[in-house]
């Protein structure tokens, strides 16, 4: 029997969002009207085919874009209304992010590569550096902590761009396709990864559009064409 937790305050309110581009004379309907109420220490998967926005939504999600209408509240504050800064901050302190192409400096070590959110942050070097071995240890990469990027297996890879998601201590990870650039076993390895987090008390978020992947969390939200099609728990 998989853990489930009991489910904290709501963290994230989304309300009739939508998200329009403009393509040259075309106008691009992203999402058309999503709701959606994710909680502290939930683990949920947005799933859908390409093109259903699934990408938009998880860049809104990560106050990396805003909504055209409608409103997202995060921790009880509407993001709309917050300066730049105050959305730095929250992406800087509040969520780390996972990519599917790891986004590592090439040519700096893994220690400097987890430590560098950190840096941003302004924090000490000691703090710094103390910090990003403890994560590093935590994802089972302490032996590898001088290693280049290029010197690492595409999973080391990917545990260390979850070491720097999480040194800056956030409530939510949101991942991307986490799994999307590394074979079979190791895409096993990364989802085990994210189990242990949950269980640890983090908020996860991985945006898949593998099956597998998105069986990995407690809930499924599936996303087509902008809408919301079912959000079941699993």
């Amino acid at each position: 029997m998989r853990s489930r937790h009991s489910p904290g305050p709501l963290v994230i309110a989304i309300e009739g969002v939508t998200k329009l581009y403009k393509m040259g004379e075309e106008t691009i309907h992203a999402l058309r009207g999503v709701s959606l109420d994710i909680r502290r220490n939930e683990y949920l998967a947005i799933m859908g085919p390409s093109g259903s926005g699934k990408s938009t939504l998880m860049n809104m999600l990560g106050c990396l874009d805003t909504p055209t209408s409608g409103r997202y509240d995060f921790t009880g504050k509407n993001v709309a209304s917050m300066s730049d800064d105050e959305l730095a901050d929250i992406r800087n302190r509040e969520i780390g992010f996972v990519f599917q192409t790891f986004n590592l400096l090439p040519r700096s070590d893994a220690l400097h590569n987890v430590e560098l959110p950190l840096i941003y942050a302004g924090i000490g070097k000691a703090e710094r550096i103390a910090r990003a071995k403890a994560v590093l240890d935590g994802v089972g990469l302490s032996h590898r902590m001088h290693h280049r990027p290029n010197e690492l297996s595409g999973g080391q890879r990917q545990r260390v761009a979850i070491a720097r998601a999480l040194v800056t201590r956030p409530s939510i990870i949101l991942a991307d396709e986490p799994t999307g650039n590394l074979d079979s076993k190791t895409g096993v390895e990364i989802m085990a990864l994210f189990e242990q987090l949950y269980d640890q008390g983090n908020t996860i978020i991985v945006v898949t559009h593998e099956e597998d992947i998105a069986q990995h969390a407690r809930r499924i939200v599936r996303l087509r064409d902008g809408l919301v099609e079912s959000d079941q728990a699993v």
